[in-house]
Parts: structure tokens; C-alpha cells; sequence
């Protein structure tokens, strides 16, 4: 590729996410409704589905990583739902709590939370602005 030639961004492969234990981590995140899409303990790494997209989020073992809070400021993954108000519910239900109040966006609503290891994720809607989500 010469200096006059460009490339594109043409979408996410995966996020990668670092984990302390595999199983531990797979139990939280299905609690958290998501849905494994394979997983490879070998090589200590894990696929969460999100949607029908063929990326996902892809857990990986990082040795000798313990419990932690989230870090502020730390990077943020929010992930489309059709409203986060059920989400919150759905958490609860879970037993999994809400880094703080649902969040009032432009969109519409975001509730945060935490997995053991300090990845913050944000389940989001889009109910103050339907026209531009996914589904409506």
C-alpha cells in the first residue's frame, strides 16, 4: 500500500475483554443474559454472541488478574437492548447491581454495571429516538 492509498474501518471483528477465570466469568455473563457462542478453555478464551452479528465479545483469561472495580475512567461497552429498563429488572433479578441510576441519554436510557474483574458494560435503548434503533 503506497502513502497516497487509503484503507477503511469496515466494522468490529470482537472486543476483547480480560477475565480472571473462565468459568466464573461464563456463569456471570449468562446471569447477565448473554449467550456463548464458543468456547475454547485451551486457549482460555470464550465468545459472547451480541445479536445476530457474527463479532462478538471475546473473553480471555489473563493469569494472575484478580477482583477489581471498575477503574474511572475506563472504557465503556455499551450494548444496544430494547429497553434498558427491563434490562435493570432482568440484573436484578440476577443478582447483578447497577453501577449507579440508569442513565438519561439523548437516545434514550443506559444502565451500567460491572463484571468481577472491572469490565463496564452499559445496556442502552433507544426509546426517545426509535427511528434509530434496530429494531423498533
Amino acid at each position: 500500500m503506497s502513502d497516497e492509498e487509503s484503507y477503511e474501518l469496515l466494522g468490529f471483528d470482537n472486543v476483547l475483554l480480560p477475565v480472571g477465570d473462565l468459568g466464573e466469568a461464563v456463569e456471570f455473563y449468562e446471569r447477565a443474559g448473554f449467550v456463548v457462542g464458543f468456547r475454547f478453555d485451551e486457549a482460555g478464551i470464550v465468545l459472547l454472541k451480541v445479536g445476530g452479528e457474527t463479532p462478538g465479545i471475546l473473553l480471555r483469561v489473563e493469569h494472575g488478574l484478580g477482583h477489581r472495580p471498575p477503574a474511572w475512567p475506563s472504557a465503556r461497552l455499551w450494548l444496544e437492548v430494547p429497553d434498558a429498563r427491563t434490562a435493570l429488572r432482568r440484573l436484578a433479578d440476577a443478582g447483578i447491581e447497577p453501577l449507579d441510576e440508569p442513565l438519561s441519554t439523548a437516545t434514550g436510557r443506559t444502565v451500567e454495571f460491572a463484571d468481577p474483574w472491572g469490565n463496564v458494560f452499559g445496556f442502552t435503548d433507544y426509546t426517545k429516538r426509535p427511528e434509530l434503533a434496530r429494531r423498533s
